[in-house]
């Protein structure tokens, strides 16, 4: 027999009651729910009275869990665990970057809840393409990695046990089963994901509904009036058109 997995951090979440189906955010890598995009769309929610759900994976933000203890699967558990207890019915899942990484693992582990779609710059497999070949040799050999942030006085830790998750668990290899009304927004500034990466994903999706939408000027973050008002009318079509 092998051991049980050790059980998830306590995690932080916000709960907006309302209308379904239930919007949740999902963050991207070392970030968390207080971020514009999250609380933009909490705004939204309370304003037309949807049910929205904003959290923190375990290590991060305010939820419990040490960061660097932390992996791909592990904040897709997080995720799945919240929708499961938290939130009946439908659920329409926007993630941002890595987010729109887990939202898509999600999906497929629980195809009969998640009814939607969106991603913000989604950045599936992104341990395969997102890493130099010497910064993938340092991470096996010393365990972590350290970048500089652009968004944060603080470099951006990675570690092994993250970079395997990712690798273990990769999407971009075929088709990608998934059904329902799809939603992609993308910068072609983005420095972090191409949005050639983005269109290839759009491609792979099973579903005939996929929109993608580029913002000639947009960054990774998508975060400025413009870009949330984008993100609002995404997430209204997704609804609309279920």
């Amino acid at each position: 027999m092998t051991d049980p997995a050790p059980p998830r951090p306590a995690l932080a979440y916000h709960l907006t009651e309302g209308a379904g189906p239930a919007v949740i955010f999902l963050p991207g890598y070392a970030s968390d729910m207080s971020g514009a995009k999250a609380v933009a769309l909490e705004r939204w929610a309370k304003a037309t009275g949807r049910a929205y759900l904003r959290f923190d994976y375990g290590g991060c933000g305010k939820s419990e869990g040490a960061f660097e203890e932390q992996t791909l699967v592990g904040w897709r558990d997080d995720a799945i665990a919240l929708i499961d207890q938290l939130v009946e019915g439908p659920v329409v899942l926007a993630g941002s970057s890595m987010g729109g990484w887990i939202a898509l693992l999600v999906a497929k582990l629980r195809p009969e809840r998640i009814a939607g779609l969106i991603g913000i710059a989604p950045a599936p497999d992104f341990t395969d393409w997102g890493f130099s070949i010497d910064e993938k040799m340092a991470l096996l050999q010393t365990g972590r990695i350290e970048r500089a942030s652009p968004y944060a006085d603080q470099p951006t830790i990675y570690t092994r046990a993250f970079w395997q998750s990712g690798e273990a668990n990769r999407i971009m290899f075929g088709e990608i089963a998934f059904d329902g009304p799809v939603r992609f927004l993308q910068g072609q500034r983005d420095k972090d994901v191409p949005w050639t990466r983005t269109a290839r994903l759009a491609e792979l999706m099973r579903s005939a509904d996929v929109q993608t939408v580029l913002v000639k000027d947009g960054d990774h973050r998508l975060s400025r009036e413009s870009d949330i008002a984008l993100l609002i009318r995404a997430v209204e079509d997704v609804i609309a058109a279920l």
